[in-house]
């Protein structure tokens, strides 16, 4: 009985042991070959996305390259052979701001004309690198000949040549680029274009940088890949078809991760293998999960902005193609253009992370204002908003909810910030190029900025005829700047109030144009400050100045007003003082006007600039006094010499509280140590009032309207009743 029993005991051990062997056999096998297949999927997709990313990033050179190639400036500099601009703008800016290694310009003819390099540690010859762009540049050169234009659209500005390939061993992406005028008034020769070649190597930074942004671990160049190891690889192949080397990395292994983690639950007692099983699969499941999870993040990524969670410029441009294509004749389609107003001084002010936090907030007000649009961030401070099946009235409504909704404040940490936003709107039924539609809603952006922010506009035809109109215009301007004999200076009095002496004046700056006659300075000096003449123009009201003061008394002074463009540029103080110097100009004689907005502002560089002038002896004044962020707390704390109370309040002295309001300004004023000047004086009973609340001076149509260098200086001194009989009388 004990044998049997003892027989039937090792009978049942091992019936149970093989159904355990059997069970953890299969269990084991399951855990291998799923280990293999999970291992062989994430290899699969690792090796797709590495090739994926060269591919970018050759597509992104060429793309990096249009932003200064594709330029007026850039024709017109390289041509002139401007060292400097070249190095700051094509070489150095390509380096710092997009990571290119090398740079060089060459000319029609191949010679180089430029070449910058970002590293000394290893000599790469001038032969070596002429070898690897030269038949790039060739074939370029030949395809610009025949005026070719395959591959260009609303994101390729320009044809180009691109490859990779080995310089003195390193592998780099070649890239050439025709140098070409962005709007189309410089007359290029095709073929005869200078050319720009950027070169970024695929070794040192770049598997550094690779690996670290898409998690690929020990990511390294090889130049020889012997194909051996557990190291995944993917060959850097020319266009030619020849391999210059491999990119190499640790392949991500979840399967083999969950293998080493459940293998010793194989060997446990059977109870636990149905268990383990669970664990096992979940496991998988955890990884799978995982996996899909990343590749939904990557998919996000490529069509939303970080930041806002907003489309970006990809999804925006794919839903507007599609939705153009497929449009009927009745059905619409409108593009809005959004702009933030004075964002970049909240960035200037408080920093890029309230910034940041403005333009989330931003995004989620557009949300609920249009909750059934797209909405995307382009980049910036700039919005564009895709409706369908709109008609004009509720593109109108929406445009006027997004203007009165951004332009209420945003709290933040406490501070309220308020900004605003210019809109532009573009509308069609049926299809139409998406460039066409975006253009126009562009045009209608900069109407609405040019109507004074904070606005909107919807795209007309007349529209484009005043853009025309504009760039002629900005054409002229710059014609007559470089003439340097139709802007000039023309000064305007400025009289005591007791006596009636001219004590100073002021000067204005005026353009007549050779066809058009007298151009307003509200429709020129805004689109010198646009397009980076007003420091040009300053200069000449400057020049002008110091030679009207040359020949007036010492006791005469002059005022000039400054574009807070101008007051914000480093070089703005040594342009002023070395002018004055050359005239030899006491710097007490010349008086500098800003407005009240830039005075308060206390920016970094404008603080600097108005504490540099006024430590030399320069005056300054607040022009239109009571127009922008008037405050009486705010001007008790600021540097200044003057105030001029806008001719708004003088012409409105005889309504309810305007006198006391303007007596209030005076007392400040003189409170503060500062003189003071009232400006549009155009009734003697002002003169009267003005001189009764002690007003330091006058200014107005009244006592003289502005003249020439010569009719002012005659002013002085002078005892004509027609001058100075108003104020004698008042």
């Amino acid at each position: 009985m004990q044998s049997l029993a003892r027989l039937k005991w090792l009978s049942n051990v091992a019936l149970a042991a093989l159904v355990s062997l059997c069970f953890g056999g299969l269990v084991a096998g399951t855990l291998f070959w799923a280990a293999a297949r999970s291992d062989e999927v994430a290899g699969t997709r690792q090796r797709d996305l590495a090739k994926l990313i060269v591919s970018k990033a050759q597509i992104g050179v060429a793309h990096d390259q249009e932003s200064a190639t594709v330029w007026d400036d850039a024709v017109r500099e390289v041509s002139a052979g401007n060292l400097e601009w070249i190095d700051t703008n094509l070489g150095q800016w390509m380096h710092t701001y997009f990571g290119h290694d090398v740079a060089l310009v060459t000319a029609a003819d191949g010679k180089p004309i430029y070449q910058f390099s970002a590293s000394s540690d290893e000599v790469v010859s001038p032969e070596q690198i002429q070898a690897a762009y030269q038949p790039l540049a060739e074939t370029l050169r030949q395809r610009l000949a025949a005026e070719a234009t395959e591959g260009v659209n609303d994101r390729v500005l320009t044809i180009g040549e691109s490859d990779i390939t080995q310089i003195n061993g390193h592998p780099a992406i070649v890239s050439v680029k025709p140098i070409v005028s962005d709007t189309g008034d410089i007359e290029q020769t095709p073929g005869q274009q200078n050319l720009h070649i950027a070169i970024r190597y695929l070794d040192g930074s770049f598997p550094l940088e690779v690996g670290n942004e898409y998690q690929f671990s020990e990511m390294t160049y090889e130049s020889v890949w012997t194909r051996t190891g557990d190291r995944a690889f993917i060959p850097l192949e020319m266009r030619s078809g020849g391999v210059v080397g491999y990119l190499t990395w640790r392949p991500f292994q979840p399967g083999r991760s969950v293998l080493h983690a459940t293998l010793p639950t194989v060997g446990v007692i059977m109870a636990l293998i149905f268990i383990a099983t669970i664990v096992v699969t979940n496991a998988i499941r955890r990884r799978s999960d995982k996996l899909s999870e990343s590749r939904q993040q990557l998919s996000h990524l490529a069509l939303h902005d970080p930041l806002t969670g907003l489309a970006n410029r990809t999804q925006f441009s794919k839903a507007l193609e599609r939705c153009l294509s497929s449009a009927s004749e009745d059905q619409s389609t409108s593009v809005l253009f959004v702009d933030l107003d004075r964002f970049k001084a909240v960035n200037d002010t408080f920093g890029h992370p309230v910034g940041d936090r403005l333009l989330t907030l931003v995004a989620e007000r557009m949300r609920e204002i249009i909750p059934s649009a797209l909405i995307a961030r382009i980049g910036g401070d700039e919005f564009n908003i895709l409706l369908q099946n709109t008609d004009e009235q509720a593109i109108v409504d929406a445009c006027g909810r997004i203007v009165k909704n951004l332009h209420e404040p945003f709290m933040i940490d406490g501070r309220h910030i308020s900004i605003g936003a210019s809109v532009g709107a573009s509308s069609t039924n049926g299809a139409i190029d998406p460039f066409e539609l975006t253009r126009q809603a562009d045009i209608a952006l900069y109407h609405a900025k040019a109507a004074g922010r904070n606005t909107y506009a919807l795209f007309g035809e007349h529209m484009d005829e005043l853009l025309r109109t504009r760039r002629a215009l900005e054409q002229d301007l710059r014609l007559a700047l470089r003439e340097g004999t139709t802007i000039e200076a023309v000064f305007q009095p400025v009289f005591a109030s007791d006596t009636g002496e001219l004590t100073s004046m002021e000067a204005l700056a005026r353009w007549n144009h050779k066809k058009l006659g007298p151009i307003a300075p509200d429709i020129f000096i805004p689109l010198a400050e646009e397009t980076g003449l007003i420091a040009d123009i300053g200069q000449i009201i400057l020049d002008d100045t110091c030679r009207c003061l040359v020949d007036a008394p010492s006791t005469v002074s002059i005022a000039v007003n400054v574009s807070a463009i101008e007051l914000a540029s480093p070089s703005f103080p040594l342009r002023v003082l070395s002018t004055l110097e050359s005239w030899e100009i006491d710097p007490s004689r010349l008086e500098l006007e800003i407005t009240e907005s830039v005075a308060v502002e206390k920016r970094g560089a404008v603080e600097s600039n108005i504490a540099s002038l006024r430590g030399a002896g320069v005056r300054f004044a607040i022009d239109d006094f009571g127009t922008g962020y008037s405050s009486f707390a705010r001007i008790r704390t600021l540097e200044i010499d003057r105030m001029k109370i806008d001719r708004s309040f003088i012409q409105d002295m005889e309504q309810s509280g305007n006198k006391e309001l303007v007596s209030a300004m005076i007392a400040m004023a003189h409170a503060r140590g500062m003189k003071i000047t009232a400006e549009g004086v155009e009734t003697l009973s002002q003169c009267q009032a003005l001189k009764a609340l002690r007003c330091d001076n006058l200014q107005g149509y009244l006592l003289s309207k502005p003249l020439s260098r010569d009719m002012a200086l005659s002013k002085i001194g002078s005892d004509t009743s027609e001058t100075l009989g108003p104020i004698a009388k008042a």
